[in-house]
């Protein structure tokens, strides 16, 4: 290791318990993540640790495009629909 990479940048590393806290998700998702391999972590011995600046880009990796749930309210849809056609008018007076 040279004397310029010991004086880059200082690493900071997370417990699994602080990036989960980060993250307010629960340990099991967290090494969900860690197994699947969507987060980078590291194991020394028996403690696994995360750099903060993986969860960082593990966080803006995870960014949702605008656009991209719709599959999660169809139904939305499907009733304003049928809305503007006059279903619920229809529906509320029968």
């Amino acid at each position: 290791m040279s004397a310029g990479t010991a004086q880059s940048d200082p690493i900071t590393w997370l417990s699994t318990k602080e990036a989960s806290i980060r993250l307010s998700i629960t340990l099991r998702s967290l090494y969900r993540f860690i197994d699947a391999g969507d987060l980078v972590a590291y194991r020394f011995g028996r403690v696994i640790r995360i750099k903060e600046s993986d969860l960082e880009r593990f966080i803006e990796a995870s960014r949702i495009a605008p656009g991209s749930l719709e599959h999660l309210y169809p139904e939305a849809k499907g009733t304003r629909a049928h809305a503007a056609a006059g279903g619920l008018a229809t529906n509320g007076a029968g």
